[in-house]
């Protein structure tokens, strides 16, 4: 496996082909993750949710972080992470531009709405929530088998290898 660093336009086109991505959020050193829509939109990630735990938790500390990722298999994967901080967007007249934004990203999914207002029972509806985490910084990584990286059993010039590996593999499959 080959494991290669994701260009910001690597991360940003792997972040705006995807609406779900695991969200961290901390308080009193306790961390919290939990799955999320996001849209992407320029430097921010739009999301929507209902009031809850992880809203509190980020009102009170606005640092969050966010994972992407994709897996085809153990040796095929990438994975973006954004590290960013919360913005409420409450129903006031300087945030309807962003709200109105973030409902033309949000349209483009059916259903949307739902994981968001579906109440939890017994409880009724909760109040709901748009907010953008500000993008402050973003790495990304990406893994491809090895066979795909060697043609017909040569290695492509820009895979070196480093002594040891070669020295181990020539020992494991007898080629000393």
């Amino acid at each position: 496996m080959l494991i290669k660093e994701m260009t910001q336009r690597e991360c940003r086109e792997m972040l705006a082909g995807t609406n779900i991505g695991r969200l961290a959020c901390a308080r009193n050193n306790q961390p919290y993750v939990v799955p999320i829509h996001v849209d992407l939109d320029g430097e921010f990630l739009y999301c929507y949710a209902t009031l809850g735990q992880k809203i509190e938790w980020m009102r009170e500390n606005p640092l969050v972080c966010l994972v992407v990722d994709e897996l085809t298999n153990h040796e095929q994967w990438s994975s973006v992470v954004v590290v960013g901080r919360y913005e409420e967007l409450p129903h006031t007249p300087e945030h309807e531009d962003s709200r109105a934004a973030a409902e033309r990203l949000f349209q483009r999914h059916p259903m949307w709405w739902e994981p968001a207002v579906v109440p939890l029972a017994p409880e009724g509806p909760r109040a709901s929530i748009v907010f953008r985490i500000r993008i402050a910084r973003m790495t990304g990584r990406r893994a491809t088998s090895a066979a795909k990286a060697m043609h017909v059993g040569r290695r492509r010039p820009d895979v070196r290898r480093p002594r040891w590996l070669v020295t181990f593999l020539r020992r494991v499959m007898g080629k000393q």
